[in-house]
């Protein structure tokens, strides 16, 4: 698994963080996503899956 993030598309609503805080975080002036773990480890990828398709903005790419 490989995650990618449009820092450009992201508004800030944090449902990456809240889904898989592990992979995800937010920059702290605007809120804009920030990815922490571009290839995350089995146990996480459950919950960067899920992340990607909760993001309101569809500002992550997860590719298998």
């Amino acid at each position: 698994m490989k995650i990618s993030v449009d820092q450009e598309k992201c508004i800030g609503a944090g449902q990456c963080v809240l889904t898989a805080p592990d992979v995800f975080d937010q920059r702290d002036e605007d809120g804009v996503v920030e990815l922490l773990e571009e290839t995350p480890p089995p146990e996480h990828q459950t919950a960067a899956r899920d992340a990607g398709a909760v993001c309101p903005a569809a500002a992550i790419a997860v590719r298998d």
